[in-house]
């Protein structure tokens, strides 16, 4: 067993661990990324910097909203086209694949083709407008009040495919002796998705939540490809802080303290959300495997 374990375990050391462990050591001393291991060690000052960094704390607040939206728009309607996916009618399939298809696509094709749908240079979404008689210019990505809104726009439209299949499978798990039960019993339509489908779809909801947020925290691709964090910040994530401090301003170890932020807002969101959110799936899960016993 342990041969087999080996290398796996040995690649998570050198590619996760490691990784991990170098970039917690240089955040505390001031270095260019040159000159072999850091020597100027400045302790605690790249994290006191990064706390009084507006970029860094606009950067929470830009993740914080495009999560929020996330959650109360995106997974909510790939939510419902699952819902109605799941029926039975003509042209079904092709449905479910179309709708799936953009997230095929890779974050950068997707970033190039949306950054020419929205050039300001008589891009396809002005020409659009322009033909409903509007002015027909408007500044999608150089506007500071909407290009976050058209950032989340996009990926909505990469993304909720994704989260369509998922819902679709979990509601493909729900056994129909149940609806066929409470149909016997009288229940309306309404009465059989809020006591059957919402509970029983509980927990890839819940699941979708979670890979929703972290996904956002790391979001680089996309938003670095259409607009670099522009303009003046205003779609900047932390990803692309941290590139910037980095490889653009060679400020590594300030680069390496944002990393390691970035790491334990991951960590701390997801031991909460396992804690407090996924315990009872994990616990029902092993109650079924054991046989109820616990």
């Amino acid at each position: 067993m342990a041969a087999f374990i080996a290398p796996a375990l040995i690649l998570f050391l050198l590619f996760v661990i490691v990784p991990v462990l170098f970039a917690a050591y240089t955040s505390f001393f001031d270095w260019n990324g040159l000159g072999g291991i850091p020597t100027d060690f400045v302790g605690l000052e790249n994290f006191q910097a990064l706390i009084a960094d507006e970029v860094f704390l606009g950067d929470l607040w830009r993740i914080g909203l495009i999560t929020m939206l996330s959650v109360a728009v995106q997974l909510p309607m790939a939510f419902g086209l699952a819902m109605l996916l799941h029926q039975r009618f003509p042209g079904r399939t092709a449905f479910r694949l179309l709708f799936f298809v953009p997230y095929i696509l890779t974050e950068a094709v997707t970033a190039v083709l949306f950054g020419l749908i929205f050039s300001p240079r008589r891009g396809f979404a002005d020409a659009v407008l322009a033909g409903l008689g509007f002015d027909g210019r408007v500044g999608w990505l150089s506007d500071r009040g909407l290009v976050l809104f058209v950032i989340f726009g996009i990926l909505t439209w990469k993304f909720f495919g994704f989260h369509m299949i998922l819902y679709l499978a979990g509601r493909q798990n729900i056994p129909e002796e149940l609806y066929e039960a409470a149909r016997v019993d009288g229940a309306t339509s309404k009465q059989l998705f809020r006591h059957i489908t919402l509970p029983l779809m509980g927990p890839t909801i819940r699941i979708t939540v979670f890979l929703s947020v972290i996904g956002t925290v790391q979001l680089f691709d996309l938003v670095y490809v259409l607009t670099k964090g522009g303009p003046y910040h205003a779609s900047e994530t932390l990803a692309i802080t941290m590139y910037d401090q980095g490889f653009v301003r060679n400020q590594i170890g300030y680069a390496s303290a944002l990393s390691i932020a970035m790491f334990l807002i991951s960590l701390l969101f997801a031991l909460i959300y396992q804690r407090y959110v996924l315990s009872r799936d994990l616990q029902g899960s092993l109650t079924s495997t054991d046989g109820g016993r616990s």
